[in-house]
């Protein structure tokens, strides 16, 4: 019988336009029957530390007050055998030549999606993809967005990839925990540092994972899995 995961998906400065240097996909994915047991344990670590179940972790919200409640939630991700993650990495958008190659950028958004995924998908297993609401894909790109993960999957008939639709980041704490992954690496592939307590969320991800966060992982990582992509020359 095969296995169904619920993957959570997020994405920091993926507009052409936005004057961010580098763009950074994520997902953080678990087994559907353990979902439950992940919100709940996240939940007891939120009222642990005198928060309410219903905060949002969220990497925009890190703080010195709040620094070990977040590093906490790191550490539960890397203890909980059933929590995984997936990140993209592109360094420079300013770099990216969209007419060379025939595409928009949205296209080659779609297509880095497709990079993301890709490591994640299995042939004997199907998958239930959520996406952040707040970001700028509507219905119509959530419905282009699986035509291309599937096609490029040859999953024609939709076996493996059974849906994609967004959520609301407050309604998932696997989505949330996406969020403050995917918040340090595009705060540090952006070159930023000022915040200590940032820092040290990410001093704690490099230890834990023992990755530097600067190059690419093994491509069968399971628990943190890093892609650092370069556009072909």
């Amino acid at each position: 019988m095969s296995q169904t995961y619920n993957v959570y998906c997020d994405e920091s400065c993926h507009l052409e336009n936005d004057k961010q240097k580098a763009m950074v996909l994520g997902a953080v994915w678990c087994a559907k029957d353990k979902r439950r047991e992940v919100a709940e344990r996240i939940r007891e670590i939120k009222q642990k530390h005198g928060l309410s179940k219903q905060f949002e972790i969220k990497w925009t919200k890190v703080s010195p007050s709040k620094l070990a409640f977040y590093l906490d939630v790191i550490d539960y991700f890397f203890d909980d055998d059933d929590l995984h993650f997936r990140g993209v990495v592109a360094p420079d958008k300013n770099i990216l030549e969209h007419g060379k190659f025939g595409q928009s950028h949205d296209d080659w958004y779609y297509k880095m999606y497709f990079v993301m995924l890709k490591a994640i998908f299995k042939p004997q297993s199907k998958y239930r993809v959520y996406i952040d609401i707040k970001d700028t894909l509507g219905a119509e790109k959530i419905s282009t967005l699986h035509d291309v993960l599937c096609n490029n999957a040859y999953d024609y008939s939709r076996k493996m990839v059974e849906r994609i639709q967004q959520v609301h980041s407050d309604e998932a704490e696997q989505l949330q925990l996406a969020d403050l992954l995917i918040g340090a690496l595009s705060y540090l592939h952006r070159g930023l540092s000022e915040s200590t307590a940032k820092n040290a969320i990410i001093e704690r991800i490099r230890k834990r994972s023992g990755y530097a966060l600067l190059k690419n992982t093994l491509q069968m990582e399971s628990k943190f899995n890093l892609l650092i992509w370069e556009p072909r020359a």
